[in-house]
Order: C-alpha cells, then sequence, then structure tokens
C-alpha cells in the first residue's frame, strides 16, 4: 500500500516536472497537503466529511434493509417476481444524477433526500445478492428441516441466514462503495454541506488543491466502508466452511 502511494506521487511530481501545468490545472502534492492541514486545523473538513458519513451510513442502512426484505419476498415468490422485475430493472437503466434534482425538489435539499439518494443506489446490488443468496441454498437441507418440522421462523434462521449470508455479503460490499457516490451525487444537486459541497466551492474558486482533499477524503471514506464490511464478513463467516 505505501509502495503504491509512492509510486503515486513520484508520477505526480514527474508529471509536473515534465508538463509545467499551471497550479490550478494540477498542484503539487505539497500545496494538496497543506489545504489539507488547513482544512483540518479550521475543523470545516472534519464538519463536512461527518455530514457525508452520515448520509452515507443512513441511505445504506434503508436502502440494505428494503434491499433485504424485498429480496427474501422475490425469491420466495416466483408471481411477484414476474412482477415486479421489469419495474425493478427499469430503474437501473435510469442515472442516479438525472433522478436526483427530483427528489431533492419533492423532499428538500436537507439530509432525508440525501439519504434517499444513497439508498436507492445501493437497494439493486443488494436485492439482487439476497435473491441470488437465497436460492443457492440447497434443496436437500430444506428437505431435511421440514422433515424435522421445523416452522418458517427456524428454517429462515438456522439455514437460509446463514447459507445466503456470503452473497449478502458480497452485495452489501458493493453498496458500501456505491453509497458515497449517491450522497455526493446528492450533494452536487442541492447542499449546503459535505464534501460533494466542498467540491462544488472549490471547483467555483478554481480551488483544485481543495477539490483533490475533497476527492481523496471520499476515497478514503470508500476504503473504511469497504474494509468494515470485509471485516463483518470475516466476522460473521468464521468457521463456515468454504468451497
Amino acid at each position: 500500500m505505501a509502495v503504491s502511494i509512492l509510486l503515486v506521487l513520484f508520477v505526480w511530481w514527474l508529471i509536473l516536472q515534465v508538463w509545467e501545468l499551471p497550479t490550478f490545472r494540477l498542484p503539487p502534492p505539497g500545496l494538496v497537503f497543506q489545504r489539507f492541514v488547513d482544512k483540518i486545523g479550521d475543523g470545516s473538513l472534519l464538519r463536512h466529511t461527518w455530514y457525508t458519513l452520515r448520509e452515507v451510513l443512513l441511505g445504506l442502512l434503508l436502502g440494505s434493509a428494503a434491499a433485504t426484505v424485498l429480496g427474501y419476498a422475490l425469491s420466495r415468490s416466483p408471481l411477484l417476481e414476474r412482477l415486479l422485475s421489469p419495474y425493478l430493472v427499469a430503474s437501473q437503466a435510469i442515472p442516479t444524477v438525472a433522478i436526483a434534482p427530483l427528489l431533492v425538489i419533492w423532499f428538500g435539499p436537507g439530509m432525508f433526500s440525501k439519504v434517499l439518494i444513497c439508498a436507492l443506489i445501493v437497494f439493486f446490488p443488494i436485492l439482487v445478492n439476497t435473491m441470488v443468496g437465497l436460492r443457492s441454498v440447497p434443496d436437500n437441507l430444506r428437505d431435511l428441516l421440514h422433515s424435522l418440522q421445523a416452522t418458517r421462523s427456524q428454517v429462515l434462521f438456522y439455514l437460509e441466514i446463514p447459507a445466503s449470508l456470503p452473497v449478502f455479503l458480497g452485495g452489501l460490499r458493493i453498496g458500501a462503495t456505491l453509497s458515497v457516490i449517491g450522497a455526493v451525487v446528492g450533494e452536487f444537486v442541492g447542499s449546503d454541506r459535505g464534501l460533494g459541497f466542498l467540491v462544488n466551492v472549490a471547483r467555483g474558486q478554481y480551488d483544485t488543491a481543495l477539490v483533490f482533499v475533497a476527492t481523496f477524503t471520499l476515497i478514503t471514506l470508500a476504503l473504511l466502508l469497504y474494509g468494515s464490511v470485509r471485516l463483518l464478513e470475516s466476522l460473521l463467516l468464521h468457521g463456515q466452511i468454504r468451497p
């Protein structure tokens, strides 16, 4: 990791030495670091980061919960899947950046519209992984539990959830990174706080160093969320037999 970061910094420095680009096009790493220190010092970067992180976490929670419940219902009812699948697939053809302005108009520029955008962008991958995970449960294990007169809830908690958990967590990893994109899109459309708002302000002022600072912070958030899901996966799947 450290080697790759040093390599990127070296290439960055080399580009500046060869092409001598102006600062507003590509600032030197030292200037970006100075802007980072300045924004940490005045507290604005932490404030905007915390606001975006709340949007991301709430949106991920809302989208995951809705996708899990609907995914379970669709996996149990082929008729319901045939009825809803065209609408679910069609919803993915609409770019988030196109529907975000409508959500901001309908629900206002506050946090709720950003949370809703995050939830919508993470909904589909988690829904699909939930359905795939539940349908991958071996039928012979279901038959075994039914022969033991297990109830519907017992089949769910003792078989379906543990068996589908690896696939579900794979979808959650995708959703965790996508949720950051959803928050930024919402903040681009209309917000007075957050890292997306900070990028907008810096872009308008040609403060490219600050754009880099906000962008690197967003990347760090996405990596932390992805790593958190990986950690959760290792804890929940510890001891499971993997193929």
